[in-house]
């Protein structure tokens, strides 16, 4: 295929990115864990913790799910939002040769039971203040071990405590809850599952690039979501599609570890997940944002240290605007701005430029490709209303109802291949055959024009 649009690249953007490099997202996490040791991962609610914390708190986790006896490739569901225990349970699970089922918080129950039935979890960790929608559907489901967070977990223990006893009794955030435990099911405190994990040892996962990593259920506006499946080649191409095409962009920081993303997407959504793992990459540390739409302890946040890369939302971006104080931010570390998730609009981005200096960049990307597929350039000056380039060893065609390529100029569907690209979805073989083109593209759903 002729890829005519690399002669559009940033001149320092390879044209191919390489995940045969890893033997698996494990072995990229683990190599920066030891990497960036001594260097801040993460920060929530003015609480840091380090890679070499994370890398020894996934650690336990791992070991005490393990000592659970869940099988290799046993499906753990997580039901939590932008706190710290996010990214050490998302390790701990794919470290000890698990399969993270990422759930959003806010499901209802049926929505909850469909996810949980359809990829047959058979562990879940979940934060309280979601425990009772588990309550409704936990005995139809496989779950036989819950972790239960709490909203201080991780954040220090007098400090934690505060937080936990102020979001159960003064927000009135965790509404009452009693899971049964028939059958052998268990219950553990996250902090005591930490805790008894640290007594144990970890065995390596024997987790390939083909191996899966994730099942990311779809948004499931055309009926139940379905699971795509990500490999660790698929999460690993994408992250190293991200750093390819952010670095030109980010050559002014120097050293990329010192680098402040931003985390107000939430990380059960792949698009936030994808540049969280590509801060894992970079050795970057993370500005945890529990809750975006306060916006205005938002904007405090923002001006609390320089900041480099903010992905969000049309939505995100409008309402951080419309914020009085937004305008004092200091912005002048601000690289990329990403926007995702839906379509960016033209008045938003104007006033984004004009506010901070720093142009929209619009990309495009689904559950089933890592939320990686195209984008602009991040030289761009200015929004350019487009969705931008195929990023790196991607191919994009544009294809009739038959399957044919259409020629440039013509409308069609938006069809796409790449090492990013789920093989399928979960025990869905009807749909992976519809899903699919002969020459091995997947079918978007989405019209285009090229």
């Amino acid at each position: 295929m002729d890829k005519f649009w690399l002669q559009s690249y940033p001149a320092d953007v390879p044209h191919e990115i390489h995940p045969e490099q890893f033997e698996s997202l494990t072995q990229l996490l683990e190599d920066s864990f030891r990497k960036n040791a001594a260097k801040p991962f993460s920060v929530c609610m003015e609480r840091w913790m380090s890679y070499g914390q994370l890398d020894q708190l996934s650690q336990a986790l791992g070991a005490w799910l393990q000592s659970r006896g869940l099988e290799p490739g046993a499906r753990v569901a997580i039901m939590l939002p932008n706190v710290p225990q996010f990214a050490v349970t998302m390790a701990g699970i794919l470290r000890a040769g698990y399969i993270c089922v990422n759930v959003n918080p806010l499901y209802t129950a049926r929505e909850l039971q469909h996810q949980l039935e359809d990829s047959g979890a058979t562990a879940i960790v979940i934060l309280e203040n979601f425990a009772h929608v588990l309550q409704a559907v936990i005995e139809k489901t496989s779950v036989q071990h819950v972790v239960m967070a709490s909203m201080g977990d991780l954040l220090g223990a007098v400090y934690g405590r505060w937080i936990t006893f102020a979001v159960r009794n003064l927000a009135r955030m965790v509404p009452p809850f009693t899971l049964p435990l028939s059958e052998g099911r268990s219950v553990t405190r996250f902090n005591d599952a930490i805790l008894q994990g640290s007594r144990q040892k970890l065995s390596p996962s024997h987790a390939m690039l083909d191996s899966i990593a994730f099942l990311q259920y779809t948004g499931g506006t055309t009926g139940l979501s379905k699971g795509a499946v990500l490999t660790h080649r698929n999460i690993v191409a994408a992250v190293l599609q991200s750093e390819a095409w952010f670095t030109p962009a980010l050559a002014r920081v120097g050293d990329v570890s010192k680098i402040n993303c931003i985390a107000a997407l939430p990380l059960y959504h792949i698009f936030a997940l994808t540049l969280c793992l590509l801060a894992v990459r970079w050795g970057a540390h993370l500005t945890l944002i529990p809750n975006p739409r306060d916006f205005a302890k938002f904007v405090q946040l923002l001006k609390k240290r320089p900041f480099h890369v903010l992905p969000g939302v049309n939505t995100l971006f409008n309402a951080l605007l419309q914020q009085p104080e937004f305008k004092s931010v200091d912005f002048s570390g601000l690289c990329v701005a990403q926007a995702g998730g839906m379509a960016a609009s033209q008045g938003t981005a104007q006033a984004w430029l004009e506010t901070t200096g720093c142009p929209m960049i619009e990309g495009w990307g689904m559950s089933e490709t890592c939320a990686i597929g195209t984008n602009n350039p991040v030289t761009n000056k200015e929004f350019t209303g487009t969705i931008g380039l195929p990023l790196p060893s991607i191919e994009i065609a544009i294809k009739d109802d038959a399957g044919q390529s259409l020629p440039l100029g013509e409308s069609g569907e938006i069809c796409i291949k790449g090492p990013q690209v789920m093989p399928g979805y979960y025990h869905q073989p009807a749909e992976n055959e519809k899903a699919f083109t002969a020459d091995g593209f997947m079918r978007t759903g989405d019209i285009g024009i090229m």
